[in-house]
């Protein structure tokens, strides 16, 4: 599902829907093995609880998993719909996926606490 793009970015393509609910979603399934493929500790051992944070043009935002999402969607609210460039939702388009570190560190730079590194032990 996911490419390597860059030290900080995995990508993938997805149709990016207009969505009622409070946060950007995608279908559990998918968002799970994304969170598999990008938390990935080693040994097969992945997170699977972490939401991801990606970009949709210069927007990053965190993802969840929904049950009510079809496969191939992220599904966006309007509020945050609005700050991307896609005008006529739904839309094929390139979602950056941000590597944990990248995720961190824009966490960081957003949010008035610091972030700790996950404990994978």
């Amino acid at each position: 599902m996911l490419e390597e793009f860059s030290d900080g970015y995995y990508i993938s393509r997805l149709c990016v829907a207009a969505y009622d609910g409070e946060h950007a979603v995608m279908e559990c399934t998918q968002h799970e093995a994304a969170n598999e493929q990008v938390y990935d500790v080693g040994d097969g051992i992945g997170r699977a609880d972490q939401p991801l944070l990606v970009k949709v043009d210069e927007s990053h935002f965190p993802v969840l998993a929904a049950d009510d999402v079809p496969s191939g969607t992220l599904a966006v609210p309007d509020g945050v719909l609005e700050a991307t460039r896609v005008d006529d939702p739904p839309a094929m388009r390139s979602v950056l996926v941000a590597k944990p570190d990248r995720a961190t560190q824009l966490l960081e730079w957003f949010t008035p606490y610091t972030v700790n590194e996950p404990d994978y032990t």
